[in-house]
């Protein structure tokens, strides 16, 4: 999986899950800031995202998640594991 097929997976993840225009979702948005994302969603998304990967994300390498790049990164960094 590449990065654009990730942005389109987290694109509908935040679409089906947290009602987020998916059109406002981009490499640079702050999930915070950009989205009102809260920490509970927060736990709720890397939820979704290991479901994606089918590996177990740990609490420290998300903790530091603030973009959607970020949660790209870290996308990708499972699969390749």
């Amino acid at each position: 999986m590449n990065d654009e097929q990730i942005l389109e997976k987290l694109k509908t993840i935040l679409a089906e899950s947290f009602e987020i225009d998916p059109e406002r979702v981009q490499v640079e948005t702050n999930l915070f800031d950009d989205l009102d994302l809260d920490s509970i969603d927060a736990v709720d998304l890397a939820i979704k995202l290991q479901e994606l990967t089918g590996k177990r994300i740990k609490p420290e390498d998300f903790k530091n998640v603030r973009t959607v790049g970020d949660v790209i990164v870290t996308v990708r960094s499972l699969l390749a594991a």
